[in-house]
């Protein structure tokens, strides 16, 4: 997949998300504030943090599939990244709102029993947001983007908060007008936590963190499995946003020729280019090759 059929499915995930959460946070809000529901209007102010995000989320894909230059030899992939950051921001800060309105307010003695509408809007959220993740989710592993999976995981936080705002609703309702704040106070710690978790990840992708094990032992199978190839003396793979970028070490015979050793680089290159769309350069010495 190139680099424009992957910028149109994350666009199109994105204007989907946008579509989604704007009619969200609209119905939240209204709903929350003609059915007196604290949870609601909190859910309804995480739905806009989603919103806020994925117009982030669409700007960062744009510019992290803009085409190497001068100042970004490598490309912008790393934009991806940095996006995944905000999102997280974005997702701690709106969580922290949440819970200090929670607390507040069940702290206060001015707590109201929300009506039968909120009940309705919270099941529809519910439905829509595990939807939208289940979509957003899919298009993010098919382009390999953690930005795109970043935003999947917004929706799948914004479905559990509607759980536990549709159960403090519902906790309320019943004569237990307590929990739709507590509810409230839960679905922060919810967000919260996702925006942990997406922050950590951001993280290790910029710090230059290695894949894993498996991904290591399979790309030296396929070097050490090229004709010329007698050992692989370094393999260091680092992440560029969405990409990878491999540094190598090999060594070969020593009576080959300059040219020979150089061919041999190139069909290893070759072998490992076609190995995975996420590789983006290769980048190998060679070394001689004698035996003890």
């Amino acid at each position: 997949m190139n680099d424009e059929m992957r910028f149109q499915k994350a666009k199109r995930v994105s204007l989907v998300s946008i579509l989604g959460n704007l009619t969200l946070t609209i119905a939240k809000l209204v709903a929350g504030f003609l059915a007196g529901s604290t949870a609601l209007v909190a859910d309804a102010f995480h739905s806009s943090s989603d919103l806020i995000g994925t117009i982030i989320l669409l700007k960062g894909m744009q510019i992290a599939h803009q085409p190497a230059d001068e100042n970004h030899p490598f490309g912008h992939h790393r934009a991806e990244t940095i996006t995944s950051e905000i999102l997280a921001f974005i997702l701690m800060i709106t969580a922290a709102g949440i819970g200090y309105k929670g607390f507040q307010i069940l702290t206060s003695n001015h707590i109201t029993i929300p009506g039968a509408v909120a009940v309705y809007i919270a099941i529809f959220s519910i439905l829509s947001k595990e939807l939208m993740y289940r979509y957003s989710a899919k298009v993010g592993k098919e382009i390999n983007s953690d930005a795109i999976i970043a935003d999947a995981w917004h929706h799948r936080s914004d479905a559990f908060s509607s759980i536990a705002a549709l159960i403090g609703i519902l906790g309320a309702r019943m004569g237990m007008p307590f929990m739709d704040p507590i509810a409230a106070f839960f679905v922060a710690i919810l967000i919260f936590r996702a925006g942990v978790q997406i922050y950590k990840k951001a993280v290790s992708s910029l710090m230059d963190t290695a894949p894993s094990n498996e991904t290591l032992n399979a790309l030296s199978e396929i070097i050490i499995n090229v004709e010329g190839v007698k050992q692989v003396d370094d393999l260091r793979v680092r992440y560029y946003g969405s990409k990878m970028i491999i540094d190598l070490k090999i060594s070969v015979l020593p009576e080959l020729t300059v040219e020979d050793g150089h061919n041999v680089a190139g069909r290893a290159k070759a072998r490992i280019m076609e190995k995975d769309a996420r590789i983006q350069d290769v980048l190998i010495h060679v070394n001689p090759y004698y035996t003890r």
